[in-house]
Protein backbone atom coordinates (compact mmCIF):
# COMPACT_ATOMS: atom_id res chain seq x y z
CA UNK A 1 0.00 0.00 0.00
CA UNK A 2 2.86 2.26 0.96
CA UNK A 3 4.48 1.47 -2.50
CA UNK A 4 1.05 2.64 -4.41
CA UNK A 5 0.59 5.09 -1.75
CA UNK A 6 3.92 6.71 -3.04
CA UNK A 7 3.42 6.28 -6.97
CA UNK A 8 0.06 8.03 -6.48
CA UNK A 9 1.99 11.14 -4.60
CA UNK A 10 4.39 11.58 -7.86
CA UNK A 11 1.36 12.73 -9.78
CA UNK A 12 0.74 15.15 -11.67
CA UNK A 13 4.42 14.53 -13.11
CA UNK A 14 6.07 17.61 -15.22
CA UNK A 15 7.49 16.95 -18.29
CA UNK A 16 10.93 17.55 -19.19
CA UNK A 17 11.15 20.61 -21.33
CA UNK A 18 11.99 20.55 -25.25
CA UNK A 19 14.59 22.76 -26.30
CA UNK A 20 14.12 25.59 -28.65
CA UNK A 21 15.05 23.36 -31.54
CA UNK A 22 13.57 20.28 -30.65
CA UNK A 23 9.62 22.57 -30.24
CA UNK A 24 10.50 24.17 -33.24
CA UNK A 25 9.95 20.81 -35.24
CA UNK A 26 7.68 19.01 -32.29
CA UNK A 27 4.38 19.01 -34.63
CA UNK A 28 5.61 18.08 -38.05
CA UNK A 29 7.59 15.36 -36.50
CA UNK A 30 4.68 13.99 -34.42
CA UNK A 31 2.38 13.43 -37.79
CA UNK A 32 5.05 12.04 -39.48
CA UNK A 33 5.33 9.75 -36.91
CA UNK A 34 1.84 8.73 -36.71
CA UNK A 35 1.15 8.95 -40.09
CA UNK A 36 4.38 6.55 -40.67
CA UNK A 37 5.61 8.96 -43.78
CA UNK A 38 9.02 7.97 -43.07
CA UNK A 39 10.65 4.54 -44.08
CA UNK A 40 11.43 4.10 -40.86
CA UNK A 41 8.84 5.07 -39.57
CA UNK A 42 6.45 3.07 -41.20
CA UNK A 43 8.44 0.34 -39.75
CA UNK A 44 7.39 1.29 -36.68
CA UNK A 45 4.18 1.62 -37.94
CA UNK A 46 4.04 -2.33 -39.00
CA UNK A 47 4.98 -3.25 -35.66
CA UNK A 48 3.01 -1.05 -33.79
CA UNK A 49 -0.24 -2.83 -35.60
CA UNK A 50 -0.08 -5.05 -33.08
CA UNK A 51 -1.54 -3.12 -30.71
CA UNK A 52 -4.42 -2.30 -32.93
CA UNK A 53 -5.21 -5.67 -34.01
CA UNK A 54 -5.72 -6.63 -30.52
CA UNK A 55 -7.58 -3.76 -29.23
CA UNK A 56 -9.84 -3.80 -32.59
CA UNK A 57 -10.20 -7.42 -31.49
CA UNK A 58 -12.73 -5.58 -28.93
CA UNK A 59 -14.99 -3.87 -31.85
CA UNK A 60 -18.61 -4.12 -31.67
CA UNK A 61 -19.03 -3.07 -28.33
CA UNK A 62 -20.57 0.63 -29.11
CA UNK A 63 -20.61 2.85 -27.87
CA UNK A 64 -16.68 3.33 -27.73
CA UNK A 65 -14.28 5.78 -26.45
CA UNK A 66 -11.14 6.78 -27.43
CA UNK A 67 -8.52 8.44 -25.59
CA UNK A 68 -5.81 10.45 -27.43
CA UNK A 69 -7.28 9.66 -31.17
CA UNK A 70 -4.33 11.44 -32.92
CA UNK A 71 -4.86 11.39 -36.18
CA UNK A 72 -7.34 8.97 -36.07
CA UNK A 73 -5.29 6.13 -37.00
CA UNK A 74 -6.82 3.18 -35.25
CA UNK A 75 -10.45 3.83 -37.24
CA UNK A 76 -9.30 2.14 -40.39
CA UNK A 77 -8.93 -1.19 -37.71
CA UNK A 78 -12.38 -0.60 -37.44
CA UNK A 79 -14.06 -0.29 -40.16
CA UNK A 80 -17.60 -0.89 -38.94
CA UNK A 81 -17.81 0.64 -35.50
CA UNK A 82 -20.83 2.49 -34.37
CA UNK A 83 -21.22 5.51 -31.74
CA UNK A 84 -17.20 6.35 -31.58
CA UNK A 85 -16.41 9.24 -29.61
CA UNK A 86 -12.71 10.23 -28.71
CA UNK A 87 -11.06 12.43 -26.51
CA UNK A 88 -7.96 14.53 -28.34
CA UNK A 89 -7.19 17.77 -28.00
CA UNK A 90 -5.38 18.51 -30.62
CA UNK A 91 -7.59 18.63 -33.52
CA UNK A 92 -4.90 20.00 -35.73
CA UNK A 93 -3.91 16.42 -35.89
CA UNK A 94 -6.85 14.89 -37.67
CA UNK A 95 -8.64 18.29 -39.09
CA UNK A 96 -9.09 17.62 -42.93
CA UNK A 97 -9.49 13.95 -42.42
CA UNK A 98 -11.88 12.00 -44.21
CA UNK A 99 -12.07 9.44 -41.06
CA UNK A 100 -13.56 12.60 -39.49
CA UNK A 101 -17.08 11.75 -40.75
CA UNK A 102 -17.23 8.67 -38.50
CA UNK A 103 -16.73 10.38 -35.36
CA UNK A 104 -19.92 11.01 -32.92
CA UNK A 105 -18.27 13.68 -30.69
CA UNK A 106 -14.87 15.03 -30.12
CA UNK A 107 -13.91 16.12 -26.51
CA UNK A 108 -10.57 17.82 -25.52
CA UNK A 109 -10.38 16.02 -22.44
CA UNK A 110 -12.66 13.27 -20.41
CA UNK A 111 -13.44 16.42 -17.91
CA UNK A 112 -16.29 17.67 -20.60
CA UNK A 113 -17.49 14.40 -20.50
CA UNK A 114 -20.60 13.54 -17.93
CA UNK A 115 -19.22 11.36 -15.55
CA UNK A 116 -21.74 8.45 -15.34
CA UNK A 117 -21.55 5.08 -16.87
CA UNK A 118 -21.59 5.68 -20.48
CA UNK A 119 -19.39 3.68 -22.59
CA UNK A 120 -19.26 -0.23 -22.89
CA UNK A 121 -15.36 0.22 -24.43
CA UNK A 122 -12.94 2.65 -23.82
CA UNK A 123 -9.62 2.14 -26.21
CA UNK A 124 -5.86 4.25 -25.59
CA UNK A 125 -3.04 3.13 -28.10
CA UNK A 126 0.27 4.25 -27.44
CA UNK A 127 -1.58 7.18 -25.16
CA UNK A 128 -1.55 6.57 -21.30
CA UNK A 129 2.44 6.71 -21.22
CA UNK A 130 2.38 10.13 -21.89
CA UNK A 131 -0.55 11.41 -19.59
CA UNK A 132 0.71 13.47 -16.54
CA UNK A 133 -1.80 12.65 -14.38
CA UNK A 134 -2.32 9.23 -15.19
CA UNK A 135 -4.18 7.96 -12.23
CA UNK A 136 -7.11 10.67 -12.69
CA UNK A 137 -7.24 9.92 -16.50
CA UNK A 138 -7.55 6.07 -15.41
CA UNK A 139 -10.12 6.62 -12.54
CA UNK A 140 -12.60 9.03 -14.85
CA UNK A 141 -12.20 6.06 -17.59
CA UNK A 142 -13.24 3.56 -14.78
CA UNK A 143 -16.20 5.58 -13.91
CA UNK A 144 -17.35 6.32 -17.11
CA UNK A 145 -17.33 2.64 -18.12
CA UNK A 146 -20.63 0.34 -18.05
CA UNK A 147 -20.27 -2.21 -15.20
CA UNK A 148 -20.17 -4.80 -18.14
CA UNK A 149 -17.92 -2.70 -20.30
CA UNK A 150 -14.15 -3.19 -21.49
CA UNK A 151 -10.94 -0.86 -21.04
CA UNK A 152 -8.74 -1.90 -23.69
CA UNK A 153 -4.98 -0.22 -23.89
CA UNK A 154 -2.20 -0.70 -26.35
CA UNK A 155 1.56 0.54 -24.61
CA UNK A 156 4.93 0.68 -25.50
CA UNK A 157 7.68 -1.49 -23.08
CA UNK A 158 8.87 1.87 -21.75
CA UNK A 159 11.45 0.75 -18.68
CA UNK A 160 12.26 -2.23 -20.58
CA UNK A 161 15.41 -3.25 -22.65
CA UNK A 162 14.22 -4.54 -25.86
CA UNK A 163 11.97 -1.04 -25.93
CA UNK A 164 15.06 0.95 -25.37
CA UNK A 165 17.38 -0.26 -28.15
CA UNK A 166 14.65 -0.50 -30.34
CA UNK A 167 13.55 3.27 -30.81
CA UNK A 168 17.32 4.27 -30.09
CA UNK A 169 18.24 2.06 -32.97
CA UNK A 170 14.87 3.23 -35.32
CA UNK A 171 13.07 6.18 -34.84
CA UNK A 172 16.24 7.80 -32.79
CA UNK A 173 18.42 7.19 -35.92
CA UNK A 174 15.76 8.39 -38.08
CA UNK A 175 15.25 11.80 -36.20
CA UNK A 176 18.65 12.32 -35.65
CA UNK A 177 19.76 12.14 -39.53
CA UNK A 178 16.62 14.78 -40.30
CA UNK A 179 17.39 17.26 -37.54
CA UNK A 180 20.97 16.31 -35.85
CA UNK A 181 18.98 16.71 -32.47
CA UNK A 182 19.01 13.74 -29.86
CA UNK A 183 15.46 12.09 -30.08
CA UNK A 184 16.04 10.57 -26.42
CA UNK A 185 15.05 14.84 -25.75
CA UNK A 186 12.24 14.17 -26.99
CA UNK A 187 11.00 10.69 -25.36
CA UNK A 188 12.01 11.88 -21.90
CA UNK A 189 9.52 14.94 -22.52
CA UNK A 190 6.67 13.25 -23.98
CA UNK A 191 6.80 9.22 -22.07
CA UNK A 192 5.62 10.29 -18.58
CA UNK A 193 5.15 6.88 -17.05
CA UNK A 194 6.46 3.54 -17.61
CA UNK A 195 4.82 0.71 -18.39
CA UNK A 196 4.61 -0.91 -15.26
CA UNK A 197 3.88 2.30 -13.29
CA UNK A 198 0.67 1.82 -15.69
CA UNK A 199 0.38 -1.43 -14.83
CA UNK A 200 0.55 -0.54 -11.65
CA UNK A 201 -2.41 1.57 -11.43
CA UNK A 202 -4.81 -0.55 -13.67
CA UNK A 203 -4.44 -3.03 -11.23
CA UNK A 204 -5.45 -0.94 -8.61
CA UNK A 205 -8.55 0.41 -10.40
CA UNK A 206 -9.89 -2.46 -12.14
CA UNK A 207 -10.58 -5.63 -10.29
CA UNK A 208 -9.83 -7.94 -13.69
CA UNK A 209 -6.43 -6.98 -16.01
CA UNK A 210 -5.02 -9.33 -18.34
CA UNK A 211 -1.95 -8.90 -20.45
CA UNK A 212 0.14 -9.82 -23.40
CA UNK A 213 3.26 -8.74 -24.85
CA UNK A 214 4.87 -8.63 -28.40
CA UNK A 215 6.98 -10.32 -29.38
CA UNK A 216 8.35 -12.41 -26.09
CA UNK A 217 6.10 -12.62 -22.95
CA UNK A 218 8.75 -10.59 -20.66
CA UNK A 219 8.61 -7.01 -20.03
CA UNK A 220 12.51 -6.39 -20.79
CA UNK A 221 12.11 -8.80 -23.98
CA UNK A 222 8.62 -7.05 -25.19
CA UNK A 223 8.16 -4.09 -27.39
CA UNK A 224 4.57 -3.64 -26.46
CA UNK A 225 1.98 -4.58 -24.03
CA UNK A 226 -1.67 -5.00 -24.55
CA UNK A 227 -3.97 -4.83 -21.37
CA UNK A 228 -7.66 -5.83 -21.23
CA UNK A 229 -9.15 -4.62 -17.83
CA UNK A 230 -12.90 -5.23 -16.37
CA UNK A 231 -14.75 -4.56 -13.72
CA UNK A 232 -14.10 -1.18 -12.87
CA UNK A 233 -13.36 -0.61 -8.58
CA UNK A 234 -15.52 2.54 -8.74
CA UNK A 235 -15.34 3.24 -4.90
CA UNK A 236 -11.82 3.47 -5.61
CA UNK A 237 -11.85 5.79 -8.86
CA UNK A 238 -14.15 7.93 -6.65
CA UNK A 239 -12.07 8.25 -3.69
CA UNK A 240 -9.36 8.99 -6.07
CA UNK A 241 -11.02 11.57 -8.23
CA UNK A 242 -11.89 12.90 -4.65
CA UNK A 243 -8.89 13.54 -3.68
CA UNK A 244 -7.17 14.45 -6.48
CA UNK A 245 -9.27 17.39 -6.38
CA UNK A 246 -8.64 18.61 -2.64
Amino acid sequence: MQNMMELLSSYPRARPPLTAEHERIFAAEYRLNREGAGAVEGLAQRVEAWMHRRVAAGAGKSPTLELGAGTLNHLRYEPSVSDYDVVEPFTELFSGSPLRQRIRQVYASQSEIALRPTYQRIISIAVLEHMTDLPRELARAGLLLKPEGLFQAGIPSEGGFLWWLGWRCTTGVSYWLRNRLDYGVVMRHEHANSASEILTLIRHLFREVTVARFPLPHQHLSLYAYIEARIPERIKCEQLLNTRAK
